[in-house]
């Protein structure tokens, strides 16, 4: 049992961290400004410097952080309705369905642009749809969703990297949502986003309490008045929304919906009434993290969050399947 003190230290030094990273990420760059220039420069007087930062890098932070929240609670939610906690936006499809769609969009139907959300949204459900269904023999395994969902990965990614080539490889259009490319995003990318968010965000908020009893026994729960079939529907609906809206504005971004739920659970348990709050902390500052990092590392070269999050995420994902106690085959 974690303690409640813990918890407000988890979520105190966490939102510490946020805070300092973006300051540290804002001054990442050519050009550079003090904390009280930046607060000057946004509230008080015009300051050039601070204007393109504005314009430049705070799009760019702000989708990382709207992103990373997003993913971060779909992975929460995808591994309640499972009860499986390698379960992943990314892992079991969702978020390679989004892409698809979204690349198609862009590559092959630009006029549509301002309904590649709502059709990511569309496409991730159906990933989602095939995925549980091709998983299902007489009852759900761990290990099939798994599989199913790698091979219904494979199969989008492949696709999305043939439109790729086939439009050039810019890292413009079809080439920033195969790469998780968030250089070249704007404000309106963040409204697109932020709209769609925020709305699953909230929804995420009033179905904490069907996640706790989910981790029930199925009879369990509906012995307490639970509609288990309608509650699985409507959280993974939310989850599937979460994580395609993001991946349609910031691409696919691997295994951050596995890292930042099980640390999360570490850090301020399983209750979901805390664990989501906190995971939307934790998944802001951990796609703007990975950001930063691919932004400084190689200087004045950059390396896209998606392959950040690879590299620390494949070794993590080894760790916790030999770490983990159950037999998920």
């Amino acid at each position: 049992m974690i303690s409640t003190r813990k918890k407000i230290l988890s979520f105190v030094l966490t939102a510490v961290g946020l805070f300092i990273l973006f300051i540290f990420a804002v001054n990442t760059g050519s050009l550079k400004v003090t904390p009280s220039e930046l607060f000057c420069g946004l509230f008080i007087e015009y300051n050039p410097d601070v204007a393109t930062i504005y314009d430049l890098r705070f799009p760019r932070i702000f989708i990382a952080m709207l992103g990373g929240a997003a993913t971060a609670v779909s992975g929460v939610l995808l591994q309640a309705v499972m009860k499986n906690p390698l379960a992943d936006p990314g892992i079991i499809g969702v978020s390679s369905g989004a892409s698809l769609v979204a690349v198609i969009v862009t590559a092959f139907f630009p006029s549509l642009f301002f309904l590649t959300p709502m059709l990511a949204f569309i496409c991730g459900l159906i990933a989602f749809m095939l995925v549980y269904s091709l998983s299902w023999n007489g009852g759900l395994s761990p290990l099939r969703i798994i599989l199913v969902g790698v091979a219904v990965n494979a199969l989008c990614t492949g696709l999305m990297s043939a439109f790729n080539s086939a439009t050039g490889s810019t890292y413009t259009g079809v080439a920033s949502i195969v790469n998780a490319n968030i250089t070249q995003k704007t404000w309106d990318d963040f409204q697109t986003l932020a709209v769609y968010v925020v709305i699953g965000l909230i929804a995420s908020f009033f179905v904490t309490n069907q996640c706790n009893l989910l981790s029930l026994e199925d009879k369990t729960a509906r012995s307490l008045g639970m509609n288990v079939t309608r509650s699985r529907i409507v959280i993974s609906v939310t989850a599937v929304l979460l994580a395609s809206i993001s991946t349609a504005v910031v691409g696919a971004i691997s295994f951050l919906g596995l890292i930042v739920p099980h640390i999360a659970r570490l850090l301020v348990g399983s209750n979901h009434k805390v664990l989501v709050p906190y995971s939307i902390l934790l998944g802001a500052f951990t796609l703007l993290l990975a950001d930063t990092i691919g932004r400084t590392v190689a200087s004045p070269y950059e390396i896209s969050a998606a392959v950040v999050m690879s590299v620390i995420g494949g070794p993590f994902f080894i760790f916790l399947l030999r770490r983990s106690k159950q037999n998920y085959g």
